[in-house]
This record gives structure tokens, sequence and C-alpha cells, in this order.
């Protein structure tokens, strides 16, 4: 059988025997519980777990697992005319989830921010014929092989017709945002804070270990010349809803500014 990770949702190989050990969550950027490492299977997850959806705009959906499991981040469904793009990913993949996606046509493909969300990634490209796009800076975090990764390169990718990809950095150095539209779905390589006026740029959430003063910077330069009204997070109401490019400068600013 297959392991996942019950802290970060990381998926490992079927073996006889859980791992010994998680190296996403022995990174600073993650966290081992005090309890220490757990494991669980995808029969279990699914048998005390659903996902739950809701519209976020027209032609995106959102989906997130309840009760909360691991980091408890949401994925994003966006429906296009090309094709449907999962952004990130979550590991819980049951049945109903699959008739649901497979009923709004199936997936053209997956995008995922970072590591953290690479979860269940295998299962899901598999289930729907599709690739899943990681940048390349940061294959040494997949912790399972599959031949539907395909690794991109610089700092942008045209996963679809008006669904692009680029590369921020920041939390991880392939940390990735996706542009659509008037929108930005960031994950938490930029984090919404409460509130939505503000976001935070952290090399580690959980520890909460800032990123350095200079690649604030360049993360903010990166994002500067993108068009974009909002911010949609990697978490259920963590979003900036109108002039988002200025919530962004203003907080990388200040950023900065306490740094020192």
């Amino acid at each position: 059988m297959s392991w996942i990770c019950t802290a970060c949702g990381t998926a490992y190989a079927a073996a006889g025997a859980p791992p010994t050990g998680c190296p996403v969550c022995e990174d600073e950027r993650q966290y081992v519980p005090a309890a220490g490492q757990s494991w669980t299977t995808p029969a279990k997850l699914a048998a005390g777990h659903r996902n739950a959806w809701q519209q976020a705009a027209p032609g995106l959906l959102t989906l997130q697992t309840v009760p909360a499991f691991a980091i408890n981040q949401r994925a994003f469904l966006l429906r296009t005319p090309a094709g449907n793009i999962l952004w990130d990913c979550i590991a819980l993949l049951d049945e109903a989830t699959l008739a649901l996606v497979r009923g709004l046509g199936g997936l053209h493909g997956i995008a995922i921010s970072h590591p953290h969300y690479y979860t269940t990634m295998q299962d899901w490209a598999a289930a729907f014929g599709c690739p899943v796009h990681l940048h390349a800076a940061d294959r040494d975090w997949v912790m399972q092989p599959s031949p539907a990764l395909r690794f991109w390169e610089g700092d942008r990718l045209e996963a679809l017709p008006g669904v692009v990809l680029h590369r921020i950095g920041g939390h991880f150095p392939g940390g990735s945002v996706l542009h659509w539209g008037d929108t930005l779905l960031t994950g938490d390589i930029v984090q919404v804070a409460p509130g939505g006026r503000r976001v935070s740029f952290m090399w580690s959430y959980p520890n909460m270990m800032p990123l350095p003063a200079g690649e604030i910077r360049a993360v903010a330069a990166r994002l500067a010349p993108l068009q974009y009204r909002r911010i949609l997070g990697a978490f259920q109401g963590q979003e900036v809803a109108e002039d988002a490019p200025g919530v962004v400068a203003r907080s990388a600013a200040r950023y900065v500014e306490l740094l020192g």
C-alpha cells in the first residue's frame, strides 16, 4: 500500500511498512509534530474525510478536505475553453471527487506552486491521464517518481491559453504562482494575511522564519509586471479582493523596512 504523511500530506511509494521519516517535514520550512511522524493510507484518509467544494468565481472552483488534513490547503479547479487545470493539490482523491471532476470535463493538467502541495499528485495524474507541471528547481523534493511529471524551467510557462505560471521564488527556489485573467493564485508563495490588506513572504511559515530582504525585493520585482486585480491564496478566506498589486508592493516594502 502507499503511505501519506499526516503532517504534510506527501505521498510515498507503496511498501509493506511506512517510511522511517518524511524529508519534506524534516526540512525547516515544515515541521515534524512533537508526537513524531505518523502515516495514513488513501483508503483510511477517504474513510474519515471528504472534499468540500465552493465556487470562488465564474469558472473557478475550490476543493478542500474536511475535517482538516495535514497543511489544510485548498486546491483550485480552473475551467477554461481549452480544458481544466488543477492548481495545487490535496491528498484526498476519493470516488466522489473523481466523479465530480470527470463530470466537469476531467483535467488537462495539474500545476503546483511548491513541494508542500505535491501530496498525491501522482495519483491525480494517473486518474485523469494528465501531466503535472512542476518547476525544475524543486525537482529534488519529489518523493515518488511518475511518468506524468513535467519539469519546466525558466520564469514562465503557459500551461493553457491564458493560464500562465510564473516562477517567483521565495519560499522555495521554484516557487510559482498562476496568472489567469484578473486573478493571481499564489498558494502560500505569497501568503495572504487575515483581513486581506497585507501579504507575507516567508522562508518557513510554521517556524515563522522570514525571507531575507534581498529575496523579498526579488519576489516583488518578479510580480510587478503582472496585470491582476486580486489574489486567492492557499487557505479559505485568505484573499485580496482589490488592488492586489498595491498590497503586494506595500507589504514587500514594509517587510524590507522592518528587516532593517
